[in-house]
């Protein structure tokens, strides 16, 4: 089932902007673009956000401001992020961009070959992350069944993964002591 989740690119730059939608388009994603960190941050909060392309250096708020502000958004905090520069990369700002929790650091010009593996991993993960979520909470709202709590009565005894296990039965002490 495809995900209505999109990747999101920003950068200030329209052209760079043209050339990573350009690269991402074989994918079949959702694209949409920000041209600034405000902007970004409007559409990550919004939601269906499941990847985000992030310039590092933009006017105003950098992508390194919009990753620590989602970090510390519990609905935000593992949306993966790919972050472009295009001035290289000084040892400052990959541990800084590695100790927020993002997924890469990749140089402009950027190989569109290499971005499209990237994204396609990244975007996938985080998909089957949020799947395993859900899950998890229709499993906890099954055993949280609110006709359990009405009737509250001895659930039944799984069996044994070892068949030779016999089952265990209440003894006559334990039925005694309730």
């Amino acid at each position: 089932m495809p995900s209505d989740a999109k990747i999101l690119i920003v950068d200030d730059h329209e052209d760079t902007l043209y050339a990573l939608e350009s690269a991402l388009a074989p994918l079949g994603y959702r694209l949409a673009r920000a041209t600034s960190g405000d902007e970004a941050l409007k559409q990550v909060l919004r939601g269906k956000v499941g990847l985000l392309l992030l310039d590092v250096r933009m006017p105003g708020v950098s992508g390194l401001d919009v990753v620590r502000y989602m970090r510390r958004v519990e609905q935000t905090q593992h949306i993966p992020v790919i972050l472009l520069t295009g001035f290289g990369a000084d040892q400052e700002l990959v541990s800084a961009a590695f100790r927020l929790g993002v997924a890469d650091l990749v140089m402009k010009p950027i190989d569109p070959w290499a971005l499209r593996t990237k994204v396609r991993y990244l975007y996938d993960a985080h998909e089957r992350h949020r799947a395993l979520e859900q899950e998890v909470r229709t499993l906890r709202a099954l055993i949280k069944d609110p006709t359990e709590a009405e009737n509250p009565g001895p659930s039944p005894a799984l069996p044994h993964p070892d068949a030779r296990v016999p089952p265990q039965r209440d003894s006559p002490a334990a039925k005694n002591r309730t």
